[in-house]
């Protein structure tokens, strides 16, 4: 293809040119377009001097294509037309505009908050199937850079994130409790000093895990290294070690409900209180994806009722 004829012919003229071909005039063309008339001669004009032959000519105040302009208008449909099967087999491929959505989740986020997304999602997209994928904050960022996921949802308070190249729909902050077995002798007049915790043995998530990042700095705050008995890969583990007496850790509000009665939980003393943002991250390049879309809408509706009960 010659870059000298085609540098300057676009899509938007060729659009231009098969409406006036349709419509007959450079009025109702404009009129169907939304354009000035102004705006649809030029375009023409240009494309004339683009294909480098006459399409039109001029009959007192009316412009007529000439033979050329019609043999053009049938490449001009069949161009748009294989366009626009390539664009949808490119979306397909990239997983955009389909019926189907790959969404990861940090573990504790599987106990509230998911659940009422996808219950939000079915009634927005009933057709729309949503695979779920659980892992740690960086294995997730990972899988989303990757492109095997869509969207995630994690904590960005320990992540640099691109700001650039990722939108990010906060949903709510979450702050994080000293959690122990429940048959822990605790003082409970004050909120827990983690240097009173010397002593005990701790049990944590793995690298990467959102609330692993905040444990390791609030010990640091602390001025020791805990001794931690073994590292879990999800939440759930974590906490059944603690219920079972194994040692103590550091827990997001989020999961109090679920284990409030089964074990101990005391409000971080200042100097160690944190909190997690949740958000839903996904790529900044798939914004007008509608599934995208429409998490991001169930993502705000969200974030309001949970304000609204706080």
């Amino acid at each position: 293809m010659n870059p000298d004829i085609t540098s300057d012919l676009t899509f938007r003229k060729l659009a231009i040119f098969m409406a006036f071909m349709e419509k007959g005039n450079i009025a109702r063309t404009a009129e169907a377009l939304n354009l000035s008339g102004v705006s649809v001669h030029r375009a023409l004009h240009t494309l004339e001097e683009n294909v480098r032959c006459p399409l039109f000519i001029h009959k007192g105040r009316n412009l007529l294509p000439l033979p050329a302009a019609w043999t053009l208008l049938e490449y001009c449909q069949e161009a748009t037309q294989t366009m626009e099967r390539g664009l949808a087999e490119a979306r397909k491929m990239a997983g955009i505009g389909q019926n189907r959505l790959r969404v990861g989740t940090l573990y504790s986020l599987t106990l509230e908050t998911v659940p009422q997304l996808i219950m939000g999602m079915k009634l927005r997209r009933p057709e729309l199937e949503m695979d779920l994928t659980m892992g740690s904050n960086e294995a997730l960022l990972q899988k989303l850079e990757e492109g095997s996921l869509d969207a995630i949802l994690i904590s960005i308070s320990e992540s640099e994130l691109d700001s650039a190249n990722l939108e990010m729909l906060p949903l709510f902050h979450d702050e994080i409790f000293l959690a122990a077995p429940a048959a822990a002798k605790l003082n409970i007049s004050a909120p827990a000093d983690l240097r009173d915790y010397r002593q005990q043995k701790f049990v944590s998530l793995a690298e990467g895990f959102a609330t692993y990042a905040g444990f390791q700095e609030a010990f640091h705050i602390a001025g020791f290294e805990p001794e931690i008995v073994t590292r879990v890969n999800d939440i759930f583990s974590m906490l059944s070690l603690v219920q079972a007496g194994v040692g103590f850790t550091l827990m997001p509000g989020r999961m109090k409900k679920v284990y409030e009665n089964s074990v101990q939980l005391l409000k971080l003393a200042q100097p160690y209180q944190m909190q997690q943002q949740i958000a839903i991250v996904f790529a900044r390049n798939r914004e007008h994806d509608p599934n995208l879309l429409a998490l991001a809408a169930e993502g705000r509706m969200y974030a309001r009722n949970r304000q609204e009960n706080a």
